[in-house]
């Protein structure tokens, strides 16, 4: 296969674009019509930048509204391709995208738009350019790829092929088993897209929220896998129109466009790629932090029964622990810990995942186009591998089967043994994004692990609407929630702003005793996020509770939901800094986040954030 991308896909200018793609490793590009007419310069000149970044031009697009037009029209339209066929000339480009007619002045028929095709590719002739003929899913007479094939088909003319795009298929909900019937040498080439199910305008749909493959809920898979069986093995490109995208970074659309051809690829044609990564566990999260806020995080630390039990050899860097939980406080007057503090105040800097061969983990990221890390490795220091993630940080590999399962060992000196206390492990880690960054993130994590996804939800946050979307291992080692918000003023939001972008904004940490968890953090102080008595007034009534167990949820600062599966218990501390906070959970059976809790969180959360500050421990 061969990777493609139309510049419609991405923002910015055309040079900015073609730059963007040429880095993502694509090897060629559908110029678009618009970008062309705003190019201050000759087509001649777009060609040569094509070229020069490396890629080809795989074709011109589109050209609208020709296809079975009454007269004087009709004439008109063979005036418009004689000009766009010399400026694909000019150009450099061999290949027009002629979609199907959606003017309310076209005139069914399939043999009369064979016709016309036919006779448009006489035409071509005299240019050296080839015509590519696609349905579109909200073509006036021709919408399914069917027709399109059979015009082209009768229309007889080697200049003539056909374009098949995933879109327009899928939105249809049309077979796509007839595709392995068409004779591969007779596909122009192929576009494909993705999108969430939607049910709306198929115009709007298509303008506004296609997505990558892999980002969204269509079979894409099913699609390519009946047109592989044609033996097609031409261009394969992207046609995305998405508004977020356009506002988005086009170096990153393009990279997130690149990935999900590899991803794509790896799952039709297996062993592209070691498989996809299942983590064991989360063996650390790393915070960086300066030395004067330092005694503040260890308090909090201390606070919910994690205990020192180890100092880095070299470095000013210490382990806190309690069951499977470690936690790292990296306090490095240099190095990366220390740029991202700077940059984005005390927060989350890596995060060290167990899985089973960190090697090949950090091979399939190199082959998904993720960005690795290579820092440098001191003496008595492992060599971790590592790739760049959320914000700038950091998501290591470690395993069982190397030196790296000594980590704690090798590079720390022990303080104490790790204290049993009443948290267990890591539940889940929630992550704030930009919203156009949210499909970014999903396809970095999808393609990278072997992930399950829940349905997107909104949240009610007191200052606006928060999506939301969490992904899983299917045993739920690992659960990352994902937020994103368009408001300005939601909480998720605010931390964007005083974090200087998306990063971890919260973990859960898992008890077999909320109770016990609770009680020791009142007792050693440590203050929990307040809840109001309305809210348990309501708990009572609404699930028809005990007083005395609602009573203790109250004294205690705990949240509480139950579903057909089980019970679902949450406490929350404080933020620290207005950057980052806890959360402790207490599973029975229960599998969700505690949805119905959330707006009462956020609430009591944005109370906190208003009122006057207090002063620093």
């Amino acid at each position: 296969m061969k990777f493609s991308i139309a510049t419609v896909s991405l923002g910015g200018t055309l040079a900015e674009k073609l730059a963007a793609i040429a880095h993502a490793g694509f090897d060629g590009v559908e110029i678009f019509e618009a970008d062309v007419l705003a190019y201050d310069g000759r087509p001649a000149d777009i060609g040569t930048m094509v070229r020069d970044h490396g890629l080809e031009i795989i074709a011109f697009q589109p050209f609208r509204d020709f296809e079975g037009m009454p007269e004087p029209q009709r004439s008109r339209g063979f005036e418009r391709a004689k000009r766009k066929f010399e400026l694909m000339n000019e150009l450099g480009a061999r290949d027009i995208l002629v979609c199907s007619n959606v003017s309310p002045l076209s005139l069914g028929g399939i043999d009369r738009a064979a016709a016309d095709l036919h006779e448009l590719g006489a035409v071509a002739e005299g240019f050296d350019v080839r015509i590519g003929y696609e349905a579109l899913a909200f073509g006036r007479h021709v919408w399914d790829y069917r027709d399109a094939w059979e015009i082209v088909r009768r229309a007889d003319h080697p200049r003539i092929g056909l374009i098949l795009d995933s879109w327009h298929v899928l939105a249809r909900k049309l077979p796509v088993d007839p595709i392995r019937s068409i004779p591969a040498d007779r596909i122009t080439f192929v576009q494909v897209a993705d999108a969430p199910a939607m049910d709306m305008d198929m115009l709007q749909w298509s303008r506004h929220f296609r997505n990558f493959p892999g980002q969204g809920d269509m079979d894409v898979d099913g699609f390519m896998r009946a047109l592989l069986a044609t033996g097609y093995d031409g261009w394969i490109s992207h046609e995305i129109f998405n508004d977020r995208f356009r506002m988005a970074s086009p170096r990153r659309i393009a990279e997130d466009g690149e990935r999900s051809l590899v991803w794509m690829r790896d799952r039709l044609e297996p062993g592209h790629l070691p498989p996809r990564v299942t983590p064991e566990a989360v063996e650390w999260i790393e915070f960086a932090i300066s030395e004067e806020d330092a005694p503040a995080l260890e308090a909090v630390f201390t606070g919910m029964g994690f205990r020192l039990t180890g100092r880095h050899r070299s470095k000013q860097v210490t382990r806190w622990s309690q069951g499977a939980i470690n936690l790292v406080i990296n306090t490095e007057p240099d190095g990366l810990a220390h740029s991202h503090q700077i940059v984005h105040g005390p927060s989350v800097v890596a995060i060290g995942l167990r899985v089973g061969d960190a090697a090949a983990a950090f091979a399939r990221a190199a082959g998904l186009r993720m960005h690795v890390y290579r820092g440098e490795v001191g003496p008595g220091e492992l060599d971790i591998p590592a790739v760049r993630g959320i914000g700038g940080s950091l998501l290591y590999f470690t395993d069982s089967k190397s030196d790296l399962a000594r980590v704690w060992e090798i590079e720390f000196e022990p303080v104490e043994a790790v204290p049993a206390g009443p948290l267990s492990r890591i539940d889940h880690l929630s992550q704030s994004m930009s919203p156009d960054e949210m499909l970014s993130w999903r396809l970095f994590y999808l393609s990278l692990f072997d992930l399950d996804r829940t349905p997107q939800v909104d949240v009610i946050d007191p200052a606006g609407v928060v999506e939301s979307m969490a992904l899983h291992t299917p045993d739920r080692t690992l659960r990352i929630c994902m937020n994103a918000s368009a408001s300005e003023r939601t909480q998720s939001s605010r931390f964007l702003d005083e974090f200087f972008g998306a990063g971890t904004q919260h973990m859960a940490f898992l008890t077999d005793d909320i109770f016990a968890a609770a009680e020791a953090m009142q007792a050693s102080g440590m203050a929990t996020l307040p809840i109001p008595d309305n809210y348990y007034d309501d708990l009572e009534a609404r699930l028809g509770l005990e007083p005395e167990f609602v009573d203790r949820l109250r004294d205690c600062g705990i949240l509480y939901d139950e579903d057909e599966n089980g019970r679902f218990f949450q406490i929350y501390t404080r933020a620290f800094r207005e950057r980052f906070f806890f959360e402790i959970v207490e599973r029975e059976g229960y599998t969700g986040y505690g949805a119905p809790n959330a707006p009462i969180r956020l609430a009591a959360q944005a109370r906190l954030a208003r009122a006057p500050a207090i002063p620093r421990l």
